[in-house]
């Protein structure tokens, strides 16, 4: 096991494209690090680079106290798991698994105590004779893990491996993989678009945004007090409602406060509003008129918006500006397409950031 360390890491191609824009991050002995971000914010890349699958232009990439900037994929203890599995079709399920160690010269008898071990953790001994065509999606990625498994790496690497299997099994797997790392306690560094995955996986999350890391820490942190505008809206589902205002309006919203001098923009998170005609002192409230709703079983999510002309169903000082709104309800219950409510938010549930998104004020 190994620490990963990355310090101001950049990957510039031909041409001058910079993908990677001086990325710093320490992920420790054991830890669960999950990359997320949209496609083609850099993630790939730098897992790749951890790999030795991808040249670094600048910065250093430390594994377990040394630093691989020049060292040889195979040479940097590390295994990586794909989106595609990467099977062979025409070997066994056990010959898959000790086709690396066998290259690497081992004894055939520890290359069977590996294979057998690493079967029976991910319950694949009953399939050891199969070829991979007579497997499942899910087994398959099983099988792909378990060939990274027996070489016994300082780290492993994913590179989005639950990508293609369908959405029932994603979230089997992703319980599959957690339950695995946690027995091994390997160092891990996981790739994922999905933001629900990483928030589930990660006991450190880096969210990336075009090639730099808009934020790092424990998810549920990087949930509750947002970094960026950015992060406020990629993490969470449905995203947090955002507002551009003024600082003036803010002062007018929120009463005396020392935050309002610099925010632009108001966050609140879908589920921290309720429906009321009361406005919360201290707090906000949105008079809307309601465009649709989506009932998911437990909740239920509204989306509405107040028009420049739509008058307030009671004006306030609270009273937020115009704009589209997502409200997430417990239940089935519902109000009416078309019927106007009024929402509010408490104080202490209000996100407030600079007008350019890029800086979250505290009070």
């Amino acid at each position: 096991m190994a620490n990963v360390t990355l310090r101001n890491v950049r990957k510039t191609y031909p041409g001058g494209f910079e993908a990677i824009k001086g990325v710093d991050v320490d992920v420790g002995d054991g830890q669960f690090c999950v990359l997320v971000g949209p496609s083609g914010c850099g993630k790939s890349t730098l897992l790749r680079m951890v790999a030795g699958l991808e040249t670094v232009s600048g910065g250093e990439i430390d594994i377990g106290g040394r630093v691989v900037n020049q060292v040889e994929p195979a040479d940097r203890d590390i295994a990586m798991v794909f989106q595609n599995y990467a099977l062979y079709p025409h070997m066994s399920v056990y010959n898959n698994m000790a086709y690396g160690l066998r290259n690497r010269g081992m004894a055939e008898a520890e290359i069977k105590t590996r294979v057998e071990e690493a079967a029976r953790v991910l319950e694949l001994a009953p399939m050891l004779e199969r070829k991979p065509r007579q497997l499942s999606g899910g087994q398959r990625q099983r099988v792909a893990m378990g060939r990274a498994i027996v070489r016994q790496p300082k780290v492993f690497l994913f590179d989005e491996p639950l990508s293609n299997l369908d959405a029932k099994l994603r979230i089997a797997m992703r319980v599959e993989i957690r339950k695995l790392q946690r027995r091994l306690n390997t160092t891990s560094i996981y790739v994922t678009h999905d933001q629900l995955e990483a928030m589930t996986l990660a006991d450190i999350l880096v969210v990336m945004n075009g090639g730099q890391v808009e934020q790092v820490g424990n998810p549920l942190a990087i949930y509750e007090k947002p970094a960026t505008t950015f992060v406020a809206s990629f993490i969470g589902a449905p995203p947090m409602n955002l507002m551009s205002t003024r600082p003036d309006e803010i002062k007018t919203q929120l009463g005396a406060d020392g935050r309002a001098a610099e925010a632009g923009i108001l966050g609140i998170r879908p589920e921290d509003f309720v429906i009321t005609d009361q406005t919360p002192a201290g707090g906000v409230a949105l008079a809307l008129t309601v465009e649709a709703i989506e009932r998911v079983g437990a909740e239920t999510f509204v989306y509405g918006s107040r028009r420049q002309d739509e008058q307030p169903v009671a004006a306030t000082p609270g009273e937020l500006p115009p704009g589209e709104v997502i409200v997430r309800i417990p239940g089935a219950e519902a109000p009416a397409i078309g019927q106007k409510i009024r929402i509010a938010a408490v104080r202490e549930k209000l996100h407030l950031f600079s007008g350019d998104g890029r800086k979250r004020i505290e009070a």
